[in-house]
């Protein structure tokens, strides 16, 4: 049970900054949202707030803003429909029913002849005393049909009316909210357990390792290496991964002594890169400091943002195969490993696969936010759009490959954990 709610908290908070940043931003830019959802599939709850539904879905495989204008959900009104509409004060029309006419009373019943309700909003056509007229129809009016209601979104409100700065601030916030969450996870735990002194104090050394072998000890301070002096104790793993192999003059402190080794850093077996390690552990001390809180979080996030695209590079030159990559069941397995170590320890792999989350929906790939953002930058240089239904077309085969994938990467996982 702790896992499961570990999980769902972590995917929930991950997704739902996601789509927010799309949210807020399709907000600021007059952009009409019609649901906010965290999940995918068959609908579980939804509230209808304003013009907008906000929903939960069964899958937790992501979440998704849905703005006017996009798939298809333009309404439009043929000549010859026989609808019903009710005016407001102003004789303009708030609502517009398709069929079920008979359950308004007050309503005016129309045989369309022409009808616009995207630019122009009005509908022309013969009452039921085959008199011609011309109704305009209101910027918030609601279609209904079958029951269903929909909001009428004008086309000023509706995604591709907007300038390209718009759109592509729209679809970038989503990522970019990942990482301001992971920001703000990195400096809460910052607060919370305190910044590491980062000092390069040996914690705890592992027996038949080569620093046990050469005399080093619990709580050891590392001052030089090779006659370079160590002030961190990032600066002594990265001399230590760098000379696999190759003997090291090490320098430390243990009290008020001064002690020389030679160590020589054996090759990691957990790796898949060569890189030295002379099998020492450590955990670093912490202080508070609210002010640092803020500079430690950006420091974290920044450097999760590199060791992400490190190993994605690996992945992309094949140093790294499919195998490594994994889906919903990888995460929540590594979920349930990572809450045994405490809620730090949890909040730290939050802030990563948020970190994880922004990147990968920024990579150029169709149907990602960095497809759209790429077709974005084309129309930019071409200084029109790309045709739609060629672009839609990109998506879906995107949309296509990546369920392929996931059904893959989730068939690994399965076999890695439970086999």
């Amino acid at each position: 049970m702790e896992t499961v709610l570990s999980f769902i908290i972590i995917f929930g908070a991950l997704v739902f900054f996601h789509e927010l940043g799309h949210f807020l931003f399709a907000k600021r830019a007059g952009i009409l949202v019609r649901e906010f959802a965290i999940g995918m599939g068959p609908k579980i709850l939804g509230i209808t707030k304003g013009e907008t539904i906000y929903t939960v879905r069964l899958l937790p495989i992501g979440g998704y803003v849905r703005m006017a204008g996009e798939d298809l959900d333009t309404i439009q009104i043929q000549a010859g429909h026989r609808i019903g509409v009710l005016l407001n004060a102003d004789g303009k029309a708030q609502k517009v029913i398709m069929n079920q006419k008979t359950m308004y009373p007050d309503i005016l019943l129309l045989e369309v002849e022409e009808a616009d309700l995207e630019k122009e909003l009005y509908i022309k056509g013969y009452d039921e005393e085959e008199k011609f007229v011309r109704i305009e129809v209101a910027r918030d009016a609601v279609v209904e049909e079958n029951g269903k209601e929909i909001v009428l979104a004008p086309y000023d409100r509706q995604f591709d009316s907007k300038s390209i700065v718009h759109r592509f601030m729209t679809i970038f916030a989503g990522p970019l909210f990942n990482f301001i969450l992971a920001f703000f996870i990195f400096s809460a735990l910052g607060m919370m357990q305190g910044i590491p002194t980062n000092e390069p104090i040996i914690t705890e050394v592992t027996e038949d390792s080569p620093a046990a072998e050469a005399g080093m000890q619990n709580g050891d301070l590392v001052t030089n290496i090779d006659g370079k002096a160590i002030a961190n104790w990032d600066e002594l793993v990265a001399i230590v991964q760098d000379n696999a192999g190759n003997p090291l003059p090490f320098q430390v402190e243990r009290g008020e002594e001064q002690l020389n080794f030679t160590i020589t850093p054996e090759v990691s077996e957990q790796s898949p890169e060569e890189i030295g390690v002379i099998g020492v552990l450590y955990q670093s001390p912490f202080e508070k400091d609210f002010l640092g809180s803020f500079v430690y979080g950006a420091e974290r996030t920044v450097f999760w943002f590199q060791e992400i695209f490190r190993l994605l590079g690996m992945l992309v030159t094949g140093q790294f195969t499919i195998d490594a990559l994994s889906g919903p069941v990888g995460i929540y397995k590594t979920t349930e490993e990572v809450a045994k170590y405490g809620i730090f320890t949890l909040m730290s792999w939050a802030g990563m696969l948020s970190i994880n989350l922004g990147i990968m929906n920024l990579l150029p790939l169709p149907a990602l936010d960095g497809g759209r953002l790429m077709f974005f930058i084309i129309e930019a240089l071409r200084g029109k759009p790309v045709d739609r239904q060629k672009e839609g077309m990109v998506h879906f085969v995107g949309i296509m490959l990546l369920m392929v994938l996931m059904i893959v990467v989730t068939w690994n996982d399965i076999q890695k954990f439970f086999f």
